[in-house]
C-alpha cells in the first residue's frame, strides 16, 4: 500500500549587490550643508567690521524689532548700496570706527617700513658681495663703505692717495672708478627706492677758472658719478638729487685734508627720506647761485660762458650746509 505525502518545493531568491538602503546619504549631506553654512558664518564674522558685529547682534537679539523699528544698525556686508556713515551710526559708532582704521593705517605702515628696511638690507647684502667676490672690485673694497642709516642705504666711495677717483681739481673719472659705477648700478637698479648722489672735497682750498671752487667741483663730480650710473643702466627718474657739499661734510674732521674727505657718497633713499626731499620747495638751483653770487666776467668773457664750464648742470646746490 503506498502513502502519497505532499511533496514540498522551496524555491530560494537570490539578489546579487544588495544594497542596504540610502538614508545616510541623506544624512550626510544634511551634515555638508550645515558645516558649509557654520564656515560661512564664520567667514563672515572674521571679515566684518565692528559695525556690521554690533548690527548682526542687535539682529539676534530682537529680530522684531530690528526689522520693524528705526534700528540704527544696518546690516551691510558689501552685497548692497549703504547709506552715508552720518546717517547709519551714531557719533560713537564714528569716533570708534575713525580709531580702527587709524590703528590699521599706522599697522599697515609699520609693515611696509619694515619691508623697505628688509630689501635695502638685501641690497647692502648684495652690493657687499660684489665688493668681496668680484675681482674687478676686490682691490677697491678699503675705499667703499656701506651702512644703513635714517635716510637709507649709504654707499660711500673715498678717495686714496694712490688710487685717486677724479683727476686732480677735475670731474673726469678714472676708469676704474667707473668700473666701481657700472657694477653697483644694476643692483642699485633693482629697487624702487630713488637716490641721491652727493660730491665731496677736503678743505684744500682750490680755485678755478672764474670763480670755479670746491663747491662746484663737489657738483660736478657728483654729476659724473650720475652719468656714470646712468651708463651702467640707472635710469633718470630714479635720481631724486644731485649735490656738491665742497668741504662743508668732513669724512674726517680731525685730518680735513686727508684723501678720505673727497669722496662720492650714494644714498639709495627710504620712501620717507625721499617724500621729506621732495618736501623742500623754493630751494635756489645750482644755476640761479651762480648768477647771484659768481664775480663779475673778466672781459671779453661773459657770464654765461663760465656757466659752460659745468660739464652737465648741476641739479641742486647746498649753500646753506657751507
Amino acid at each position: 500500500m503506498s502513502t502519497n505525502q505532499p511533496i514540498i518545493i522551496k524555491r530560494v531568491k537570490k539578489v546579487v549587490g544588495r544594497h542596504h538602503g540610502g538614508a545616510w546619504k541623506i544624512a550626510f549631506a544634511d551634515f555638508a550643508v550645515a558645516m558649509m553654512a557654520f564656515f560661512l558664518v564664520m567667514w563672515l564674522l572674521s571679515s566684518a567690521t565692528p559695525e556690521q558685529k554690533k548690527a548682526i547682534s542687535g539682529y539676534f537679539q530682537d529680530p522684531v524689532g530690528f526689522s520693524t523699528s528705526a534700528s540704527p544698525y544696518v546690516i551691510d556686508l558689501g552685497g548692497s548700496p549703504t547709506p552715508a556713515p552720518e546717517q547709519t551710526l551714531n557719533p560713537e559708532l564714528q569716533e570708534e570706527s575713525s580709531l580702527q582704521q587709524l590703528e590699521d593705517d599706522e599697522e599697515l605702515d609699520k609693515l611696509m617700513e619694515q619691508l623697505e628696511q628688509d630689501r635695502l638690507q638685501m641690497l647692502l647684502q648684495e652690493l657687499q658681495a660684489k665688493v668681496d667676490e668680484n675681482d674687478q672690485l676686490r682691490p677697491y673694497r678699503e675705499q667703499i663703505f656701506l651702512s644703513i642709516t635714517q635716510e637709507g642705504l649709504r654707499i660711500q666711495i673715498v678717495d686714496n692717495e694712490k688710487r685717486p677717483m677724479f683727476d686732480l681739481g677735475s670731474a673726469r673719472l678714472q676708469s676704474y672708478f667707473e668700473d666701481i659705477l657700472y657694477m653697483m648700478a644694476g643692483s642699485i637698479r633693482s629697487v624702487p627706492n630713488k637716490i641721491s648722489i652727493g660730491g665731496h672735497t677736503d678743505a684744500k682750498p682750490f680755485a678755478g677758472e672764474g670763480g670755479f671752487g670746491n663747491w662746484e667741483l663737489s657738483a660736478s663730480r657728483a654729476n659724473a658719478a650720475r652719468r656714470a650710473l646712468r651708463a651702467g643702466g640707472l635710469e633718470d627718474e630714479q635720481v631724486a638729487r644731485v649735490a656738491g657739499y665742497a668741504s662743508s661734510m668732513l669724512y674726517d674732521r680731525e685730518h680735513p685734508y686727508s684723501p678720505v674727505n673727497r669722496r662720492i657718497d650714494i644714498v639709495v633713499l627710504t620712501k620717507k627720506a625721499q617724500l621729506d626731499l621732495e618736501d623742500t620747495v623754493d630751494e635756489p638751483t645750482a644755476t640761479e647761485h651762480m648768477e647771484e653770487d659768481a664775480p663779475a666776467a673778466p672781459a671779453g668773457r661773459p657770464a654765461r660762458e663760465r656757466l659752460n664750464l659745468f660739464e652737465e648742470g648741476v641739479l641742486q646746490f647746498d649753500e646753506g650746509r657751507g
